[in-house]
């Protein structure tokens, strides 16, 4: 080689050192790679650590172009640019392909040999930094995972460094804040404005993150109010802590932000209507799925006559009285089935052992996961109502008494009428006959205060006269039938007993009759069917007294109902159908256990 390496000392005086020889050994087997470029950037030396590096022998190495080994063109040429233009480089970042095609990354340090401005040759030191740069990718994707991490969290979060400065804010952070801060530049807080929880307005040097990163600790249990640019506010908590490095130093912070928005909205819901409960007159309280109680209000107290301090954590059988206490598991089993028990009346017992009548609206009580856990009660005393339903029954047997009387008056003008008919005893017997059918129903009604009579009642009401309960058959759900629906179909119960006591199996020992009712369709669409059919017993001649029956129904009773009936018959018996809507025949109660 022509030339020795820039910065080579040639040995002075008599000191007995080769200097050339001990800087060539330390260029060869020094432990940083090291090689020589020429102005056109062909390799002119390279030592051991360069070589082996590379791994390849120096004759596959030395002479060839150094742009072969960077797999990025543009990197070589800026580094052989600027050292051409007499530039040092220091700790250039770059990529090199060794022999076996592996890439390895690298930092170069380099300078130029000039002489007479002219460029002669370029040293160039280069360490590989494969395994930093490894370590700073894995930390590079580490960083990545925990921003994409923290971007994923429903909760505002952000970073600063140890000034302040913020460094990193999610997307909940900048949706909450109603803006996205400028990093490196916005300091303490990710909001628009402070204020404290008195309405007072807090410089951001002095909100919690603040105090932390001054104070170098966590800054708990305090709240803030934030304004938002548009003008909006919101409650929040803070929970701003400090970041240390391993020596224990303060790098920064990290802050999270709890909206209370939600928070506060559901303590001012409960405060109202914790004070509705408060002031209702009525008895409110809650229990859970054990029958214990678990709230008592004020009503509950003047109903019941106990304390909350003596009835909360005692099970709600105490109100309970002992030929009652059935009531209980059953209400518990509908609340565990989710269902509302309303306007169901009974009776409680007082703490002094008084009994007092009570209306219960019962509901299912839920958790935060929608699971059933208790149930709220409102108990309303009734006294005065059942005073006043005992006082309209009485008026109730006076009507019906007075009804009845005229009963007798109309039986008697056409008894009377009837004298000077053809035959005025048949035409007697069948009127008071169906008056009296018109009157059973109408006691049935009386004795359930006009709210109607089962289908079940109904039938054996009319069957009594005739002897013949145990010959039908009946079969069905309980449906209690309104008032306007038991007087027709009474009429129409009578006519067909009637004409089975004249004509069919009542007639005789023979054949069976069976009544079957029951509901189909779904909604408001439901529909009432009930089939009266006697089979097996004496040929049939004929149906009805003189037509009257078979208009009653087939017209008569049907359309008092709203609906259509059907009357088949043949030498084996009849069968006669009725089918209307649910409504127009079912009574209207109130359902409870």
């Amino acid at each position: 080689m022509s030339e020795l390496p820039v910065g080579t000392v040639i040995a002075e005086g008599n000191s007995g050192v080769d200097w050339d020889f001990d800087y060539r050994d330390f260029f060869e087997n020094g432990a940083v790679a090291l090689h020589l470029v020429s102005a056109d950037g062909v390799i002119l030396h390279a030592n051991k650590a360069e070589l082996d590096l590379m791994g390849c022998p120096a004759e596959e190495y030395v002479g060839r172009h150094i742009a072969e080994f960077y797999p990025d063109h543009e990197v070589i040429e800026d580094i052989l640019g600027r050292l051409g233009r007499g530039e040092k480089i220091v700790r250039y970042p770059a990529r090199v392909r060794a022999s076996d095609g592996s890439i390895k990354h690298v930092e170069i340090t380099s300078s130029g040999h000039f002489r007479d401005g002219k460029l002669i040759n370029t040293r160039c030191f280069t360490v590989d930094v494969s395994d930093l740069e490894l370590t700073r990718s894995e930390l590079r994707r580490k960083e990545s995972t925990y921003h994409q991490i923290l971007d994923a969290l429903p909760v505002a979060i952000y970073t600063t460094d140890a000034d302040g400065t913020i460094t990193y804010y999610n997307r909940a952070a900048a949706d909450l804040a109603g803006r996205k801060p400028e990093l490196g530049k916005d300091k303490w807080c990710v909001t628009f404005k402070l204020f404290t929880p008195d309405g007072n307005e807090l410089p951001h040097d002095q909100c919690p993150m603040g105090i932390a990163l001054k104070e170098n600790r966590p800054v708990y249990n305090q709240r803030a109010i934030a304004q938002r640019p548009d003008g909006s506010f919101f409650p929040f908590q803070p929970y701003p802590t400090p970041i240390r490095d391993e020596t224990g130093n303060l790098i920064g912070a990290v802050n999270m932000l709890l909206d209370l928005t939600e928070r506060d909205r559901a303590e001012d819901v409960r405060n109202h209507l914790s004070a509705i409960v408060e002031s209702s007159f009525d008895a409110i309280v809650s229990k859970d799925l054990n029958t214990m109680i678990k709230s008592w209000n004020h009503g509950a107290e003047r109903l019941f006559g106990y304390t909350a301090e003596e009835a909360i954590g005692r099970s709600v059988t105490m109100l309970i009285p002992d030929d009652r206490q059935d009531e209980e598991p059953r209400i518990i089993e509908r609340i565990r089935r989710g269902e509302r028990v309303e306007s169901y009346e009974t009776i409680r017992r007082r703490k002094d052992g008084s009994l007092v009548p009570v209306s219960l609206t019962i509901s299912p009580v839920r958790n935060a996961a929608g699971q059933i856990i208790g149930a709220s009660k409102i108990a309303r005393d009734i006294t005065g109502t059942k005073e006043s339903e005992q006082r309209i029954r009485m008026l109730m047997r006076e009507v019906n008494h007075r009804v009845k009387n005229q009963y007798s008056v109309i039986l008697s003008m056409i008894r009377e009428t009837n004298k000077r008919a053809d035959n005025p005893l048949a035409f007697e017997r069948q009127v008071r006959e169906r008056i009296m059918a018109l009157s059973r129903s109408h006691d049935l009604l009386v004795s359930g205060d006009w709210k109607g009579v089962t289908v079940f009642e109904l039938l054996l009401s009319q069957a009594e006269p005739f002897g013949s309960g145990e010959r039908i058959s009946m079969s069905g759900p309980t449906i209690v039938l309104n008032p306007n629906a038991v007087q027709h179909l009474g009429i129409a119960f009578h006519e067909l007993a009637t004409n089975s006591a004249k004509y069919g199996v009542l007639s005789g020992d023979e054949g069976a009759i069976s009544v079957s009712w029951g509901i189909s369709g779904s909604g408001a669409k439901r529909l009432f069917q009930l089939t009266w059919s006697e089979r097996d017993g004496p040929k049939v001649q004929t149906v009805g007294q003189g037509g009257f029956g078979s208009v009653v129904l087939k017209r008569v009773a049907p359309e008092a109902v709203l609906g259509k009936g059907n009357l088949d018959y043949d030498e084996r018996g009849i069968v006669w159908t009725l089918t209307t809507p649910l409504a127009a025949v079912e009574a209207s109660l109130g359902s409870a256990d």
